[in-house]
């Protein structure tokens, strides 16, 4: 039940699984990218397991996407560039 209150209400595990298939990856194969287990990729993707930071990072470098894509802040899955990163810094 928990779990479904999750997939109703946050975007990031379906997109995970979106662009997992949209790159040809099965989960026994991103699992082994990020160093966890298919089981314990399986549980991020479907929302059993909350999903650390630093997996977040690696699925976001993997899939040369942001973080704000990922976590649905914004529907533009091109990451952002080093000078608009910079830019926003400094103002």
């Amino acid at each position: 039940m928990e779990a479904e209150k999750k997939k109703s209400k946050y975007t990031i595990y379906p997109r995970i699984r979106e662009l997992r298939e949209k790159n040809h990856y099965t989960q026994e194969e991103v699992g082994s990218l990020i160093n966890y287990s298919q089981q314990s990729y399986s549980d991020f993707e479907c929302g059993i397991a909350e999903i650390p930071i630093d997996v977040l990072m690696k699925l976001a470098e993997l899939y040369s996407t942001s973080l704000d894509y990922l976590l649905g802040l914004t529907n533009v899955s091109v990451p952002y560039s080093a000078k608009k990163k910079r830019k926003w810094y400094l103002e």
